[in-house]
């Protein structure tokens, strides 16, 4: 039995979440204070930052590729 495939409206969204949720997590490491350890090493606050912006900006993107592709489908009458 082939499984459905995903479309590529759908992906951009699912991708759009998932950037979101990472961009929240960032948000939240920064205003909560949020000490992170990886073995020895402990991360410092700016990398939040870069990743709060990173991946804002490709939530941001997914979801407006999806947006799009909708309206794509609306002209093409799909």
């Amino acid at each position: 039995m082939k499984s459905p495939a995903i479309t590529p409206r759908a992906n951009s969204g699912i991708a759009g979440i998932i950037f979101s949720l990472v961009a929240l997590l960032h948000a939240l490491r920064l205003l909560r204070g949020w000490h992170v350890v990886i073995g020895d090493l402990s991360v410092p606050v700016w990398v939040s930052w870069l990743g709060l912006v990173i991946a804002g900006y490709l939530a941001y993107q997914g979801f407006q590729l999806s947006r799009r592709i909708r309206s794509e489908l609306k002209v093409f009458g799909k």
